[in-house]
């Protein structure tokens, strides 16, 4: 089983999206027993908020639900527990290597890795634009999952 976390700032908008479209990817393709997917935040500010209804909206647009998910704060044991730790801009990745004390398994990555991105995922929270982060959110998803099934998940 493959187990990945999504992190952003707050997780109400792009780790949760990453979370459910990810999800959505696996169910396509008959592989959901073997994931295990999630999502987290770096910040304190949003824990026990459900997704921001913009973000929930995206989704519910291409026909993915993300009911019953709340905001949770990342925790050192998700490195242990987790294979692939995977934040949506660099900001993401320093405060998930100072939680974690550090990456010595090179587990932490940035989404826009596996799509060829060279920028961050912009923010919706403060940018508006659910599409864009929609769109980027989406080729990093599926350039994930097709990294994992050439490496034979």
């Amino acid at each position: 089983m493959i187990r990945v976390l999504f992190v952003c700032h707050g997780n109400i908008c792009r780790s949760p999206m990453a979370e459910f479209i990810l999800k959505d990817m696996a169910e396509r393709a008959h592989l959901a027993d073997r994931f295990e997917i999630a999502s987290a935040a770096t910040s304190y500010e949003e824990i026990g908020n459900p997704v921001y209804p913009p973000a929930r909206r995206k989704l519910a647009e291409h026909g993915i639900s993300c009911a019953g998910k709340l905001a949770r704060h990342l925790e050192k044991r998700d490195y242990r527990d987790y294979d692939l730790l995977i934040g949506m801009d660099r900001r993401n990745l320093v405060n998930m290597r100072r939680e974690m004390g550090g990456d010595p398994d090179g587990k932490i990555h940035l989404l826009g890795e596996y799509c060829g991105l060279d920028r961050d995922i912009e923010d919706p929270w403060y940018s508006g634009d659910f599409e864009a982060a929609w769109r980027d959110i989406h080729a990093g998803c599926a350039g994930l999952m097709e990294r994992l099934l050439k490496n034979g998940c």
